[in-house]
């Protein structure tokens, strides 16, 4: 009866190693599985993610090659020369309507203005003097006060501005008491067809 006592014990033994196994193997399962799914996932979203990355990098390139061919075109096309409604106008009333557009500009964009002085076809442009007959020219030497961020946003509208004109000059300096403020002596000279 020792005997089957002895083979008894090695059997419980057995079984108890068997169990303990079974029980550290499925524990560790339990936690090795959702980690296997986890890194799946993780690698299927990083997939996915690198497509969309290369989706819009593509868009991202195809607007900024349209941005700088529409740039190109908006540079190489002259603008035009403001032309009024009616002919036979002297300087002052033709350049009146494309003055007013500057000004609405200037309002549109916060600016304060000082002052602004007028001179009708100049003697020293190249217009007036080349042709004389064709163009009206005012040349305005306009004083402006405004943060940096207002002047910026009318220097924007001012090159976007559908009719030609020159801006001459430009002087800017910062208000002593406060230099967030800009004083602006700007000289812009405003074309139109006789």
């Amino acid at each position: 009866m020792h005997e089957l006592e002895v083979y008894y014990r090695k059997f419980k033994s057995i079984i108890l190693i068997l169990l303990l196994t079974l029980f550290v193997f499925g524990y560790i399962i339990s936690k090795v599985v959702p980690m296997i799914t986890d890194i799946y996932k993780i690698s299927q979203d990083y997939k996915t993610a690198v497509t969309t990355l290369a989706d819009k990098e593509r868009t991202l390139k195809n607007l900024k090659e349209k941005t700088a061919k529409a740039e190109a075109e908006n540079n190489n096309t002259p603008k035009a020369v403001f032309k009024p409604i009616e002919q036979g106008m002297d300087t002052e009333s033709v350049i009146a309507n494309e003055f007013a557009e500057i000004l609405t500009l200037i309002r549109g964009n916060a600016i304060k203005t000082r002052s602004i002085k007028y001179e009708y076809d100049p003697k020293d442009d190249n217009f007036v003097k080349n042709v004389p007959d064709k163009y009206h020219v005012a040349k305005l030497d306009i004083e402006m006060i405004g943060t940096y961020k207002d002047f910026e946003g009318f220097l924007k509208e001012l090159y976007k501005h559908e009719h030609f004109l020159d801006m001459a000059s430009m002087e800017i300096v910062p208000y002593e008491k406060d230099k967030k403020i800009l004083i602006i002596k700007f000289q812009l000279k405003l074309y139109a067809q006789k």
